[in-house]
């Protein structure tokens, strides 16, 4: 009887590649360190810094002084950091747990049922993608994602049954 090499399955996206066994360390191709070396911003950024917060509630304050301090630090957010954490926002908390727990159903459905919703273009409602296309792409960020317009009408998709 002769011998055979197993089978080698190559992942097809970024969930795959980070459940792999054989990840030991993070391929070349998502490595950007030296994109941001020289950036201003990672030089005003002290790594004891923690995520920067915002309050919603003083963005639609009555008092312009709480608006306009609110608004400043938002943009002093986006400008540093390019993403923040939003606090009081009126969304309850069952409601956020309700879509976290739907996105993990959804991005562990098996393969052939989230390509049903790859998107052929980015204005496409709802867009299933990964940034693992070696065909495409040369330079890879670490994300697979499900874009879903929900303004100012309501797209979701068809699959895992709680996104409808």
């Amino acid at each position: 009887m002769e011998a055979t090499a197993p089978l080698v399955v190559k992942p097809t996206n970024i969930k795959e590649l980070a459940e792999s066994p054989d990840l030991r360390f993070i391929p070349c191709n998502y490595v950007h360190d030296s994109c941001y070396s020289n950036s201003s911003a990672t030089n005003d950024i002290d790594d004891s810094d923690s995520i920067p917060v915002v309050d919603f509630s003083l963005l639609t304050s009555h008092d312009s002084h709480q608006r306009s301090t609110a608004i400043h630090h938002l943009t002093k957010a986006c400008q540093d950091w390019g993403f923040f954490v939003v606090v009081n926002h009126g969304i309850p908390e069952n409601l956020m747990k309700s879509v976290i727990d739907c996105t993990h159903e959804f991005f562990n459905l098996p393969e052939e049922e989230k390509h049903k919703f790859t998107g052929k273009h980015v204005l496409d409602p709802i867009r299933y993608g990964t940034s693992f296309n070696t065909s495409k792409e040369n330079v890879f960020f670490w994300r697979d994602f499900l874009k879903v317009f929900v303004h100012p009408h309501f797209h979701s998709p068809t699959k895992p049954q709680p996104c409808r």
